[in-house]
């Protein structure tokens, strides 16, 4: 199975603060079988809503 992990933080979008919830879910997905297949910070605004139609839409992942 594919993954994608989206992390929604305006700090860590901006460089002011390292994201560790995105990869450590990433690490946890990949125990578990999952191929992590994108990753990607945005800010907590309708970006992240876009983000996630696009990966929806056209992203040959099975969980997001």
């Amino acid at each position: 199975f594919k993954a994608a992990v989206l992390t929604v933080s305006d700090r860590s979008s901006q460089g002011l603060r390292t994201d560790e919830g995105g990869p450590l879910v990433a690490k946890l997905l990949e125990g578990a079988g999952y191929e992590v297949v994108r990753t990607l910070i945005v800010r907590m605004s309708s970006s992240g809503r876009a983000v996630l139609r696009q990966w929806c839409d056209q992203e040959a992942t099975d969980l997001i």
